[in-house]
């Protein structure tokens, strides 16, 4: 997933330990069924069987719950209230943000994605994850879906680039800042590009760059719209061997752009940029983030295979860039 800072919950950490994994598991594992009862679950079964045992007791469970306690989840749980933004608001910024997207292909994403999409290919535990039954779990981020369809699309026709952008709703399991804009579930504009790398990384260098002008250009269309972005600058962060490839991105997005090192493995191709943006408060918000990733390496085990993704964080927009024109 994303550590993005537009609405998103922060990852900021590798994979836990087996340690971790079984003093999780110990209280109540032990206490309930046992960890030889686990283990025959999580190892042993077909994944056909488990499925259809979960399925029963799914069932089960739903056939002793009243409307009443239905109505007490929906109320207190924080997972299943709707979000604080306005429908229409959203669907205007969604319009915005496509328009200028222009030469990526629009896709609407299923509500469901493959068991594991985020935990097999990056940095995260499937527990920051709401995993769900018949080997599926509700989206934690869409670049990870739009990995998968751009390893699809590469296996088709290699030699033609992939460029893909979508906008989902997304849910993570783990714990929200307490700020405004911030929620268990909470909707990302995201753009994805794959291709086979080319000389000097040329073919990377060009994606961030393009990626970085559209989340730019569309703050400009959505200021046409009454919305307030203040000051806006990108930071382009690379590991050392990238640091070539982060100056060439710099130069190309001009004086908005300054180079950092990256200190964050997530970005498992080595270049990262973030677009900060400052609110009414004066405070720097992270709205925007993308970077280089090796997951077309790993899905269709073709090592030129590069992965561009980014995104803006569609919520945070009307939470806190909203103002009237003053002579509306």
């Amino acid at each position: 997933m994303f550590p993005f800072g537009h609405g998103a919950v922060a990852y900021t950490g590798g994979e836990p330990s087996e340690a971790e994994h079984m003093r999780e598991r110990k209280s109540w594992i032990i206490e309930g069924i046992g960890a030889q009862a686990f283990e025959r679950l999580a190892r042993d079964l077909s994944g056909a069987a488990l499925q259809s045992l979960l399925l029963e007791v799914m069932r089960e469970r739903a056939r002793t719950r009243t409307p009443a306690a239905v109505l007490r989840q929906y109320q207190r749980d924080r997972f299943c209230r709707p979000s604080a933004i306005d429908r229409r608001t959203s669907l205007a910024v969604d319009a915005a943000l496509f328009a200028a997207a222009e030469g990526f292909e629009a896709l609407e994403l299923s509500p469901l994605a493959p068991l594991a999409s985020c935990s097999s290919v990056a940095l995260t535990d499937q527990n920051r994850v709401v995993s769900a039954l018949r080997s599926t779990e509700v989206p934690a981020d869409p670049t990870n879906v739009l990995a998968l369809e751009c390893a699809l699309r590469l296996r088709a026709a290699p030699s033609v680039p992939v460029h893909l952008a979508t906008s989902q709703r997304v849910v993570r399991a783990q714990p929200v800042p307490k700020l405004p804009g911030y929620a268990q579930h909470f909707r990302i504009f995201v753009l994805a590009t794959g291709g086979v790398e080319s000389e000097g990384r040329a073919f990377s260098v060009a994606s961030v760059v393009r990626h970085a002008r559209v989340l730019l250009a569309a703050l400009e269309s959505l200021e046409r719209q009454g919305y307030a972005f203040g000051e806006r600058f990108v930071e382009v962060l690379s590991t050392p061997e990238r640091s070539a490839q982060a100056n060439a991105i710099a130069r190309a997005l001009g004086d908005v752009a300054t180079c950092k090192p990256l200190g964050h493995a997530y970005y498992s191709g080595g270049l990262r940029f973030m677009l900060w943006v400052t609110a009414a408060d004066g405070s720097r918000v992270p709205l925007g983030d993308g970077g280089t990733f090796d997951w077309l390496a790993k899905l269709g085990s073709n090592r030129r295979a590069v992965f561009i993704a980014s995104g803006l964080g569609a919520q945070l927009i009307p939470t806190l860039f909203q103002q009237r024109f003053k002579d509306a």
